[in-house]
């Protein structure tokens, strides 16, 4: 059975390379850039992932603006979602500046990009999906 993946992101471009690693892989992807839409989409199917980028610029949840920090501890404060694996997708490093967004978010493991080693993403995706 294809594990499936959601992928948070309102970037065209990156929606587009999304889309093209994953397509040599065994995972189904599906991209939502609204928050209201994923809550919506994890309580109907079975999702092995969540990838989020942080900065999201067009997702609203219940009528306010929501960021992936916001979005990723909504899911993991949610009993019936929280043992969902995400994967944040962000240009800061861990513990940058005064907000340490990774501990906020709740989220299980993050990625920096650019991403420039294919290979680390989808060996993240495969670790946490295999959990």
């Amino acid at each position: 059975m294809e594990k499936k993946i959601i992928i948070v992101e309102d970037d065209p471009f990156t929606q587009q390379f999304y889309k093209y690693l994953f397509s040599k892989t065994k995972y189904q992807t599906t991209t939502i850039e609204d928050g209201d839409e994923l809550i919506k989409v994890l309580d109907e199917d079975s999702i092995g992932l969540v990838i989020m980028d942080i900065n999201l610029k067009n997702s609203y949840m219940n009528g306010e603006k929501v960021d992936g920090v916001m979005l990723s501890r909504c899911i993991k404060q949610n009993n019936n979602h929280s043992t969902i694996p995400i994967l944040l997708v962000t240009a800061y490093q861990k513990g940058m500046g005064t907000n340490n967004y990774f501990e906020e978010s709740l989220a299980d493991d993050y990625i920096v990009k650019p991403i420039v080693d294919y290979n680390e993403l989808l060996n993240k995706v495969n670790n946490l999906i295999l959990q």
